[in-house]
């Protein structure tokens, strides 16, 4: 069995750490196409068997079973969860910033009926990607699974052209078909600089990021009302710089 995952702020909900579905090409699939709206697109085109596909589903779906949280840890002992949660007439996907000095989440988004996001920004998805994590024990540590994982909360208006080769490249590297990742990526990643995409700025109040968007849940400060010393350690970690 997987071991219990205990976030002070989900208390009210069982949570098990999901990281071993990493390992599974139709776990990939299945993540990016839920988030997609897709779900039920025919898997063998990216190579991944339809029965496997199935499973995952069932798997991420199973309203009797704990939710899965799969994490990203990253500067200073920031982590970003993913948390799979299934209720009696709903699922969604909860993406958000946990640390343990804090009393509060930073949500980056929700996938689900009432969906929310995006959560951040290209220049932060890629500096999480690349994090170490300060050599966190859990969670995952594989650039392309890292940024799979949160890719779903991205949303840019400079994410730039050569963002489709990379998130591409880490389709074929957790197991994705070659020949179909690039149109997959496609999808995945929003044509860069047109009107309607969000764009982030920085504000005289906070020194984190904000999204122009009216979905997103930071058109305010992530984790708002953290200390100015904790937001600009969270600042400094979403940037890279720790």
């Amino acid at each position: 069995m997987t071991a219990a995952v205990h976030i002070p702020e989900y208390e009210d909900e069982e949570l098990r750490a999901g990281e071993e579905l990493a390992r599974e090409p139709a776990f990939w699939l299945a993540h990016l196409l839920l988030t997609l709206g897709h779900g039920d697109e025919e898997p063998e085109v990216y190579g991944v068997a339809e029965e496997a596909y199935d499973a995952m589903l069932e798997r991420l779906g199973d309203a009797e079973a704990p939710g899965l949280v799969l994490r990203v840890a990253f500067g200073r002992g920031h982590t970003v969860c993913v948390a799979y949660q299934n209720f009696e007439d709903e699922s969604v996907i909860d993406f958000f910033v946990h640390h343990p000095d804090w009393d509060r989440l930073g949500f980056l988004g929700q996938h689900g009926p009432h969906g929310s996001g995006p959560g951040l920004a290209w220049r932060e998805l890629t500096a999480l990607a690349r994090s170490t994590g300060d050599n966190a024990p859990e969670g995952l540590g594989d650039e392309a699974r890292r940024l799979l994982l949160l890719l779903p909360v991205l949303g840019d208006a400079d994410t730039p052209p050569e963002a489709q080769q990379t998130v591409a490249e880490a389709l074929v590297a957790v197991g994705l078909r070659a020949e179909t990742a690039r149109e997959l990526a496609a999808r995945l990643v929003d044509e860069p600089g047109l009107a309607h995409q969000p764009r982030w700025s920085v504000a005289a109040d906070s020194p984190i990021p904000v999204c122009s968007s009216d979905y997103s849940p930071r058109r305010i400060p992530l984790a708002l009302g953290i200390t100015e010393e904790q937001a600009r350690v969270l600042a400094e970690a979403l940037a890279g710089s720790h």
